[in-house]
């Protein structure tokens, strides 16, 4: 399955370089919930973090930093309710 999310986010300064490059890292996910799951655990790190879609994937979608938590708490939401309709076939 190809990557189709990203998910940057910032890197604290370590102190092993004399300068950064980029104090910004990215990773790729095949999947909306896995890039979410990722970037909730950063963004309870309190790290700044966007997410999105890359391209060629559409539609496209930005997730910027500032609807980063209202994003992830959707993603809960949506769990919550995949689990229960596992757990209960009559639903």
């Amino acid at each position: 399955m190809p990557q189709t999310w990203y998910v940057t986010f910032e890197v604290h300064k370590r102190g092993t370089l004399p300068k950064r490059r980029s104090p910004r890292e990215t990773r790729t996910f095949e999947s909306e919930a896995d890039a979410r799951t990722f970037a909730r655990e950063k963004f309870n790190e309190g790290l700044i973090v966007f997410a999105g879609t890359l391209n060629p994937f559409l539609p496209r979608r930005l997730i910027p930093s500032s609807e980063i938590s209202s994003w992830i708490e959707q993603g809960q939401g949506e769990e919550v309710a995949g689990h229960e309709a596992k757990r209960d076939p009559e639903k």
